[in-house]
């Protein structure tokens, strides 16, 4: 068994092991930066909110579960949607309200919304970090309305998706240590099968970071590193579909009936 303070994450003055929520409360200045420790939430908020399509009657709502700081708001703006985002860090909430969200402090297996209610409900690199990923399932497909469309994305539970993820992913610059706990992440064939238990029929694909745009990013980074001086500008890298849903996928379906 391996040893729980090596693994653990190191946020600031507290030691905490893998997964843990209160990272998010330690790294509450990290959210909005464009490079920092949450930049790939940015890129995979943008490519998420590609999924989604303006609303087609007024009123229209979008549930985000596992909103954070509202990273997705952004990228909805103009779509039409009047967006609710649940959390359980308040602290990420309070800065989700900054940017327009209606935020709900909640658990994701429970919550406090009532049936039918969304439009589209997001759940983006969610899934992976909850211990009871199958419930959180049942309460985004509870919340859709028929013909209500259910977006996600998250980590395939296989060995490539732990190296990358974890053993790379964690050492790279910004990228805070223990964030995941690579035995949550979740098999794309079983997601699948589990969104069809509630007559959503999702469909997955395979993405990834630009290959140039990462590159270039990390290199502002490590050079950053070595200078003490910010990174300048620079675009941030976009998320492509790959054939392969072995590491990063995203999913897309709709509620029948």
């Amino acid at each position: 068994m391996r040893d729980v303070a090596a693994a653990a994450a190191s946020t600031g003055s507290r030691v905490l092991p893998p997964n843990d929520p209160r990272q998010y409360d330690d790294l509450v200045d990290e959210w909005w930066r464009p490079d920092g420790a949450f930049a790939m939430l940015h890129w995979l908020a943008e490519a998420r909110a590609a999924l989604v399509p303006p609303a087609d009657r007024p009123g229209a709502v979008l549930v985000d579960l596992g909103c954070g700081a509202g990273l997705l708001a952004p990228h909805l703006a103009g779509k039409g949607y009047r967006h609710i985002g649940v959390d359980l860090t308040r602290s990420a909430l309070m800065q989700a309200a900054e940017h327009g969200v209606r935020v709900v402090q909640g658990d994701a297996t429970a919550v406090p919304l009532p049936d039918g209610c969304a439009d589209v409900v997001s759940a983006g690199e969610l899934l992976e970090h909850v211990p009871a990923w199958r419930q959180v399932v049942a309460e985004a497909c509870r919340l859709l309305r028929p013909g209500g469309l259910l977006v996600l994305d998250t980590l395939n539970d296989t060995a490539l998706a732990r190296l990358v993820a974890v053993r790379i992913g964690e050492r790279l610059p910004t990228v805070p240590r223990g964030i995941h706990d690579p035995l949550l992440f979740v098999d794309a064939r079983e997601l699948v099968a589990e969104c069809a238990r509630y007559g959503v029929d999702l469909r997955v694909q395979g993405v990834r970071p630009q290959v140039g745009g990462l590159v270039a990013w990390l290199w502002r980074r490590v050079r950053a590193a070595r200078t003490g001086v910010a990174p300048g500008g620079g675009r941030a890298p976009r998320i492509v579909p790959t054939r392969s849903t072995a590491v990063l996928y995203q999913g897309w379906g709709v509620r029948n009936g």
